[in-house]
């Protein structure tokens, strides 16, 4: 049982349901009461009770999780909370629903809990640029950039995403895939998504070929169920395609089930990659292909930057750590 589990259970969503837990504010009288009822019917007791996680939270670490679709985040946050722990910090988590505002909600939070840092796991950049300032306590942003951004508290630690992307269309070029779809994100947006497709462009464009955006590309969140129904929608409209780029490895999961859907194998009929290495990419059938980000060097990375900014009053930082391609089963030579 876990706060997935109370979410479905009481109906409310994950954000709702962990500011509940971490005795956040801006939780209706009817949502607060409804949780607490199916918490306690399924005998779910966070570690502590509301005045010692009011005490914790003053003096601890705040992080704040984007959705909980997202398996790099789990895959980061362990690392991280451990990292955290043995320089005696501890981290509160709260989990954000995947349409929250991440800098409002941790406003918020700083007002009710003043904690001594806070990361970010995930985030909107323009999100940042809006009402950063407000915020007062070091920060980490992870696996997004916030180096254009300025804010001398906010830091960062994330890859190339640009350039991974380009890599993994260099990758199926050289297999000899000259159709190659797109599948996941949200053009519009200015965070990672818009950089793996920037990336998957200019690699294409440097080859003599132009993604047809119309044709070509499927946006849809970073969810298994949303990679699946996008997927289908994108075979259906470009039936000639021999590869698949899609943008997240649970986008890759939920492809690979709508094209065994479609009567197609993978990769006998379509080739597909995936983008972050979480742990299950490699026990799927065929095992995916994907980008790895390296969840640890992250968490530990991000750990440096807050704990020397908390406690030294260093500068913020920006780095930009390696990523690898790692070729497994799910593309073929053609």
């Amino acid at each position: 049982m876990d706060i997935r589990d109370i979410a479905t259970r009481s109906g409310y969503g994950v954000g709702t349901v962990s500011r509940v837990i971490n005795g956040q504010p801006n939780v209706s009288d009817r949502a607060r009461k409804r949780i607490l009822a199916v918490m306690e019917e399924c005998g779910y007791e966070p570690n502590s009770n509301a005045r010692y996680l009011k005490m914790r939270a003053q003096t601890s670490v705040a992080a704040f999780v984007m959705g909980v679709g997202n398996r790099l985040f789990d895959d980061i946050l362990g690392p991280l909370q451990a990292r955290l722990a043995e320089a005696g910090e501890d981290v509160v988590v709260t989990y954000l629903d995947d349409d929250a505002l991440e800098v409002r909600a941790a406003i918020d939070y700083q007002q009710a809990r003043h904690p001594k840092g806070m990361v970010f796991l995930g985030g909107e950049p323009r999100y940042f640029a809006e009402s950063f300032h407000e915020i007062e306590v070091p920060c980490v942003l992870v696996t997004n950039s916030a180096a254009e951004l300025g804010f001398p508290n906010l830091s960062s630690v994330t890859i190339d995403n640009e350039s991974a992307a380009a890599r993994v269309v260099e990758h199926l070029w050289e297999h000899g895939h000259r159709r190659i779809g797109v599948l996941g994100g949200n053009r519009a947006s200015n965070g990672i998504s818009s950089e793996r497709l920037r990336g998957a462009e200019r690699a294409l464009r440097e080859r003599g070929v132009e993604l047809d955006l119309e044709r070509d590309y499927e946006p849809c969140p970073f969810l298994e169920s949303s990679g699946y129904e996008a997927a289908r929608r994108l075979i259906a409209r470009a039936s000639d395609l021999t590869a698949v780029f899609a943008l997240g490895d649970a986008i890759a999961f939920g492809a690979l089930r709508a094209a065994a859907d479609e009567g197609l194998s993978v990769p006998g009929d379509l080739s597909l990659v995936g983008f972050d290495d979480t742990s299950l990419s490699q026990f799927s059938v065929p095992r995916i292909t994907t980008v790895r980000q390296g969840a640890s060097l992250l968490a530990d990375r991000s750990a440096h930057a807050l704990l020397a900014a908390m406690r030294e009053g260093a500068p913020a930082t920006h780095e930009v750590v390696p990523f690898e391609l790692v070729e497994r089963e799910s593309v073929r030579t053609i």
